[in-house]
């Protein structure tokens, strides 16, 4: 492992030291500042030449200026004659904007794509991409983790009986993820019907599938952004008798007032992983957040070594 060198972007600085603190080695020597005029500065304070670097850098909010800044480590490492580069990306921005779902619109998942690529990337890590198919958008490999196992291992230490619980898709797009969790956990299957009114307004009307009256709900996703559509299904839920709900997601992006909303919703817990930084004086006792920095330490001394990813999953 002594080719291998971890440096962290100013994203999600913890995240990066409890990665190499899994694997046992320091935290590569940077420095990132900025002008007087809000331009980024970067130096690498030690020798990378011919050297396995990983810069740990979430495009979470503010979403430009940490994409930026991950551009900046990535050419200073290039011209500094490193032997290869992986952008590990726990949260990748822009990821809605997938496809072109209106006129004169951008497709940015691909753009955010491209320029990471033209910066000097050779590869991409992430996890929970908003749709799998935006791995085909980067010219370089990707791999491409699931923050599942994580949130899985979490609700199998409550020792919840299956007859108990309902799985529940707050979605129809979320299904396959629900399904996932269904298989892992047991218990039953449910989807709250979602129907858009307006670009930024939904509307939870029916439960398909269940029954729920009387279970535990667990309900997954992969982001929580503002909190209107887990909310609007966890009244739903409640409406409909289920003892407890319980949210749970990879990605905490929580803008927007959806810290307060969660509060307020008819919500028992909300569970998120640390691929976006939250400080604690943000988050009432309602929230856990897990890590998942053994997960994508465990994948990048993987990919250090050319060893399978997917072999972390169960596949072969």
């Amino acid at each position: 492992m002594n080719d291998l060198v971890i440096f962290s972007g100013r994203a999600n600085y913890d995240l990066s030291k409890r990665l190499c603190d899994y694997l046992g080695l320091p935290l590569g020597l940077i420095s990132l500042g900025d002008f007087p005029d809000g331009e980024t500065f970067c130096r690498v304070e030690e020798d990378i030449r011919g050297r396995d670097i990983f810069l740990v850098q979430p495009t979470c909010p503010p979403v430009n200026n940490n994409l930026v800044e991950l551009l900046i480590m990535i050419d200073c490492c290039k011209r500094a004659s490193a032997e290869r580069i992986t952008a590990v990306v726990p949260y990748f921005g822009y990821a809605r904007q997938d496809r072109k779902d209106a006129g004169r619109v951008p497709i940015t998942a691909k753009l955010a794509a491209d320029i990471i690529t033209r910066a000097g990337a050779d590869r991409v890590l992430t996890m929970d991409l908003h749709a799998a198919q935006i791995q085909g958008f980067f010219d370089v490999p990707v791999d491409h983790l699931y923050g599942a196992p994580v949130l899985n291992d979490y609700f199998v230490a409550k020792n919840y009986k299956p007859e108990d619980i309902v799985i529940v898709s707050p979605d129809e797009g979320s299904i396959k993820r629900a399904l996932g969790h269904y298989k892992r956990l047991g218990g039953k299957l449910a989807i709250v019907d979602k129907r858009r009114t307006s670009a930024e307004e939904t509307t939870q009307e029916n439960i398909i599938g269940g029954p729920v009256q009387g279970r535990i709900a667990l309900m997954f996703d992969d982001m929580i952004s503002t909190a209107g559509s887990i909310c609007g299904a966890a009244e739903v839920l409640r409406a409909s008798g289920v003892r407890e709900i319980h949210v749970a997601a990879t990605h905490g992006v929580l803008c927007g007032g959806a810290i307060d909303r969660l509060n307020k919703a008819p919500i028992d817990s909300v569970v998120i992983t640390d691929t976006i930084p939250l400080a604690q004086e943000q988050i009432s006792d309602k929230f856990k957040v897990l890590s998942v920095a053994e997960l994508l330490g465990e994948a990048v001394k993987r990919i250090h070594r050319n060893e399978s990813i997917s072999r972390l999953f169960g596949a072969n």
